[in-house]
């Protein structure tokens, strides 16, 4: 979890570092032109039963269409090809994601695809007729179910008639999003509306102007629709003002002011982790991305970086002995997101035992918004090295979205917990369901919550401070004030609570 433009499909990057472009799992679609030729080669056979492969001394083999529980994606695997098709009870569209077998399967038959433009994924068996999906820079798994062949509408062409695009926009929202009833939104009212106003000669400047006021009332920054480089809408919560780089620069200007003339920040990923050693043995580690810390951009490589930077920063000195740090500062208050496995990279640099991050679960019935699927527990495990344990004050604002939302709540059953100051973060926790309309538009929409150990979720409101401050006002940048980190400052240097869920 970027500015002026969505990210994952093409305009704009993966992860967004504003609420203008939140982070997307889904990768860039390819051509239609594979359908039928796919829908040909799965109908007319599918791999040999798994009892029959384990009886052979084999494992099963994953060739066939699956269907994953939530998602509305169907999974189409043929000998070294994977295909997903993104599906809705009025339509079957090529799906975002193609992937290519990377060597053959593991002793327990999971096998690893590449994907051009993203990180690999892993499909492996877990019982009969069921395997599971996971994308590398993603926090779980998806639940996949053999079926039969794919649905013959899967290799037709779309049409690109307004009503069309229309109907797979509504009937993709119906089907997937959980949060109507918390926006106060009645959706078949919605359609009720909008509807009688699309005829076949509706034009792409109109059509484009309904959809975006469908879902501007939803106040959601992971809801989008783009039609193309400059004509793109993305929600967010009311009063979000989105940075732009003079805002950036006197944050920038604010925050080393407060940090003093003898605190030298260190940066790697571009400037995106920064850290400074601050008087009374406080630390100073800054976040404002979880992506793109390499000119390549692979998730590979943002690992690699991080790590770089997590290991100068969480030395032996620093985390244990007479020159350990007191206090650790972890300031999020201008992060854009991006992948959540590197906000669990960190946590595990501050913890010395495992504990439950969080339960994710997404919609899985069309019909009933409350229908979800078994929560899935993620959970932070301790780096194997040197950790910090100690107290830790953790900075929010409205402009801490996605990942850096998911990292905050990972935090929170950390032992201490951290004392977390400033404001309310963005409200937006889930993995972009990325689709694709049948006129090539692209647009993007939340079906994802993740729960705290007792069950609450923060879509919405977004996770609360427990001491709360201004952040980045007017008036606190006119004066060069940074309520936020001299708080921070303050209570750690007392030795301050860890406390604060």
């Amino acid at each position: 979890m970027s500015s002026p433009a969505p990210n994952r499909p093409a305009p704009g990057p993966q992860r967004s570092q504003s609420p203008q472009r939140p982070r997307a799992t889904a990768l860039l679609p390819s051509a239609l032109t594979a359908v039928t030729a796919l829908a040909a080669l799965t109908a007319t056979g599918c791999a040999p039963p798994a009892a029959a492969a384990r009886a052979a001394g084999r494992a099963p083999s994953l060739d066939g269409v699956w269907r994953t529980d939530g998602y509305g994606t169907l999974v189409a695997v043929k000998g070294r090809t994977l295909r997903t098709y993104e599906t809705t009870a009025v339509s079957c569209l090529p799906g975002s994601v193609t992937g290519t077998r990377a060597g053959g399967p593991d002793a327990h038959g999971a096998s690893r695809f590449t994907v051009p433009d993203g990180a690999p994924l892993t499909v492996s068996p877990s019982g009969t007729g069921r395997a599971r999906l996971a994308f590398e820079d993603d926090a779980g798994s998806r639940i996949l179910h053999r079926g039969g062949a794919l649905p013959k509408r899967c290799g037709r062409r779309p049409s690109r008639d307004p009503r069309a695009v229309f109907d797979v926009f509504w009937r993709t929202y119906a089907e997937n999003y959980p949060f109507f009833r918390a926006k106060g939104i009645d959706w078949a009212a919605v359609r009720d509306r909008y509807r009688p106003r699309i005829t076949a000669h509706t034009s792409d400047a109109q059509l484009f102007a309904i959809l975006r006021e469908m879902i501007e009332p939803l106040h959601d920054a992971h809801t989008r629709v783009v039609a193309g480089p400059d004509r793109w809408f993305a929600g967010s919560r009311p009063g979000t003002v989105l940075p732009t780089p003079e805002f950036t620069d006197r944050v920038d200007r604010a925050i080393a002011a407060h940090l003093g003339t003898g605190a030298v920040q260190r940066q790697w990923a571009g400037g995106r982790l920064a850290y400074a050693d601050l008087p009374g043995r406080i630390g100073y580690f800054r976040v404002t991305q979880f992506a793109h810390y390499t000119e390549k951009g692979d998730y590979a490589g943002d690992v690699a970086e991080l790590d770089r930077a997590l290991d100068a920063v969480f030395t032996p000195s620093r985390t244990q002995g007479p020159a350990a740090l007191r206090g650790l500062i972890v300031d999020l208050r201008l992060n854009g997101g991006g992948h959540d496995p590197l906000g669990l990279r960190i946590a595990s640099r501050l913890t010395g035992h495992p504990y439950l991050a969080y339960r994710k679960r997404a919609r899985n019935d069309p019909r009933d918004p409350a229908a979800f699927t078994a929560p899935e527990p993620i959970r932070v495990r301790p780096h194997r090295g040197p950790v910090y344990t100690g107290p830790v004050a953790v900075l929010t604002g409205r402009l801490t979205v996605s990942a850096g939302e998911t990292f905050t709540q990972s935090l929170m059953g950390r032992s201490p917990a951290p004392t977390r100051i400033g404001e309310n973060t963005q409200g937006v926790f889930s993995d972009i369901l990325d689709r694709r309309l049948p006129n090539g538009w692209t647009f993007g929409l939340p079906n994802e919550e993740f729960l705290t150990a007792d069950g609450r979720t923060f879509d919405g409101p977004g996770i609360p401070p427990v001491l709360a401050t201004p952040v980045f006002t007017g008036a606190e940048l006119a004066a060069r004030r940074d309520s936020a980190l001299t708080r921070a400052r303050e209570l750690l240097a007392r030795g301050g609570p860890g406390g604060g869920r």
